[in-house]
């Protein structure tokens, strides 16, 4: 009797002809988790051991937290494979990088890639978050790269498999800008990774297959596809590395389907909310070529913005754009800037100040690794820190350090609170920083205890008043610190209100605004010694994890979404003034200009100014 696994290989012979091939399908390795490193040394093992396998795809996720450290681990073990390889990043990767993404980029050799073999087309886009936590989105650049791959393929009609590494549905934001290019060529098949599974999906017609992950999980051993590709079907077939385990799980047809004589309506985002509030109107909006993952900084009559190109840039008050200034990195920082001088910090690890009138380079500052928190200008001086384990001060008008701390353990993504002489960030290390604004000295350290580093009071925008600090993480926690010594006057993990990363402070400094994942909006009271909640807006959001700062002004308090509405709540009577949707991307930035008048960002690269009458 023949062994099992030569009866198997026997069986895979049966599905490859000559013009077939066969390749490795790969998904969250999460290197840097407990096994990570583990079950992908083994996956590489297996590979290499196997002679009929021509390439490797890897769909996101390689680390756990996007770190430095684990991207390069994780490359150096991808570098041990025998066969050609090609990657693309997946949430893990770009939503905790404190290099803004780009050491991915940089040590992967980018982040899409596209490739002709045995007869088809391998086109993959990256998805997001990138460094702001929200639904999962192909980047606006990567669209337009996608217009141009699809354009400039040699042959219009080859079957195309396209990859990303989220499923292609509602979990994406922008899943139908990627969907509609695709399907007006010859698209077969989709590859995803995300959900850890195995699984046959349906996406408007194309046919989908999530691989599963990696990782052992709660087996002894990890596993990953073999996919079987012929000119009529790809068979799935799960791979138990070092062992003679293998499972055909899934055959897809391929065919050409023609989508341009599809007529089925598939869903798409609603802007009826738009008709409903018609009081609001766009009154310019400006379309960037990249993602912008930050907010709007107003000063005189200039706009400031920047963008995941690396640009830092002025539109007027029509907008149109005035200037530009390129720095090497993206940029995820919202610009400070004051009469004379914008400055911006850089994932390319400079921190920059420019004339703020024409954009010209005043000065800038080398650090150690990506900057990709947003500087604050108070006085003189201007404050921002890193991922260098740096936060630092300098002097506005020459750019010398006035003082340097050093002793930061994660990296900052944050706008700083100025609040009684003191500076306040927290970092991706679950520590909360308040050092002395003049001298750069600790004088407190509050460590939330969580030994994950993803519930780190990292992103929200740290809030001051009656001698407290607040913040809130993912972790669920809310948190009320004295101002002075960092001791916890409450700390309050409420299951029915459920914040996360978003908050803002009254204009009357008496309640401190919070977004809950359930979509709920409280006031919670800022002198009580225990959470309250005095204040509760009467709108109902649906799922919200959008970390974008609340804002108030003139008696309005506009909330952000993740999929791009807007709401602006009365402050006295919480009932909705209105809501406009934008787009259907992260809102980044909130921007009130006063009488009605209010700019917004989306992460999908649109500057909008809208008007409420």
């Amino acid at each position: 009797m023949k062994p099992i696994f030569t009866l198997l290989l026997c069986w895979l012979a049966l599905h490859t002809s000559a013009q077939s091939f066969q390749f490795a399908f790969v998904t969250d390795l999460h290197v840097g988790g407990a096994t990570g490193a583990d079950d992908l040394r083994r996956t590489v093992k297996d590979i290499n051991a196997n002679p009929n396998l021509k390439f490797v795809l890897l769909t996101g996720d390689l680390t756990e937290f996007g770190s430095d450290e684990e991207l390069q681990l994780a490359k150096n073990i991808i570098d041990s494979l025998q066969k050609p390889w090609y990657a693309i990043p997946g949430n893990h990767d770009a939503n905790w990088s404190e290099s803004g993404s780009n050491t991915f980029k940089r040590v992967f050799k980018g982040e899409s890639f596209s490739f002709e073999y045995g007869g088809f087309a391998f086109i993959a886009t990256a998805s997001g978050p990138n460094m702001r936590m929200g639904p999962g989105q192909v980047p606006r650049e990567h669209l337009v790269w996608l217009d141009s791959t699809l354009n400039h393929l040699p042959n219009p009609k080859i079957p195309i498999i396209y990859i990303n590494h989220y499923p292609q549905d509602a979990s994406l934001n922008n899943w139908y800008d990627a969907l509609d290019r695709v399907k007006k060529r010859n698209v077969q098949l989709f590859l995803c990774g995300h959900g850890h599974q195995n699984k046959v999906y349906d996406f408007e017609h194309i046919p989908g297959v999530m691989g599963r992950s990696n990782l052992r999980a709660k087996a002894e051993i990890g596993g990953y596809n073999i996919v079987t590709l012929t000119k009529n079907e790809a068979v799935f077939t799960e791979k138990t590395p070092g062992t003679d385990q293998l499972r055909s799980w899934a055959t897809i047809p391929l065919y050409d389907h023609e989508f341009s004589k599809d007529t089925t309506h598939f869903p798409r985002p609603s802007y009826a909310v738009n008709e409903q509030y018609a009081q609001v109107k766009t009154l310019w909006q400006y379309q960037d070529n990249s993602d912008i993952g930050s907010g709007i900084t107003v000063q005189n009559d200039l706009i400031l913005c920047s963008n995941t190109n690396g640009l830092l840039y002025a539109l007027d008050e029509k907008g149109q754009k005035k200037w530009s200034f390129q720095t090497a990195g993206k940029v995820y920082a919202t610009p400070a800037a004051n009469k004379k001088y914008a400055v911006i910090a850089s994932s390319d690890r400079w921190v920059y100040a420019v004339n703020r009138k024409n954009g010209s380079l005043r000065w800038k500052y080398e650090t150690g690794k990506a900057a990709v928190g947003s500087p604050v200008i108070y006085e003189n001086a201007v404050y921002v820190g890193g991922s260098d384990g740096h936060f630092r001060a300098f002097d506005l008008k020459t750019g010398k350090v006035l003082w340097d701390f050093d002793g930061v353990k994660g990296f900052i993504v944050t706008k700083p609170l100025i609040y009684q002489n003191k500076i306040y960030f927290g970092c991706w290390a679950n520590d909360f920083y308040a050092l002395d604004l003049k001298t750069g000295k600790l004088v407190w350290k509050w460590n939330n205890g969580s030994p994950n580093r993803m519930y780190s009071p990292a992103a929200c925008y740290p809030v001051g008043t009656n001698n407290r600090i607040f913040i809130v993480a993912p972790d669920r926690y809310m948190t009320a610190l004295d101002a002075a010594t960092g001791q916890v006057i409450w700390r309050k993990q409420n299951p029915d209100v459920r914040v996360r990363e978003s908050m803002g402070l009254s204009t009357d400094g008496s309640l401190v605004y919070v977004k809950t994942m359930q979509g709920n909006v409280y006031g919670v009271s800022t002198t009580a010694t225990a959470m309250e909640l005095p204040w509760k807006a009467e709108v109902q959001l649906d799922y919200e994890i959008c970390p974008t700062a609340i804002v108030e002004k003139d008696g309005v308090v506009y909330v952000p979404g993740n999929s791009g509405l807007l709401t602006a709540i009365d402050r006295q009577t919480g009932q909705t003034r209105w809501q406009h949707k934008l787009s259907n991307a992260l809102v980044s930035g909130i921007t009130p200009l006063g009488r009605g008048k209010v700019l917004v960002s989306t992460m999908d690269g649109k500057v909008t100014c809208l008007q409420a009458n």
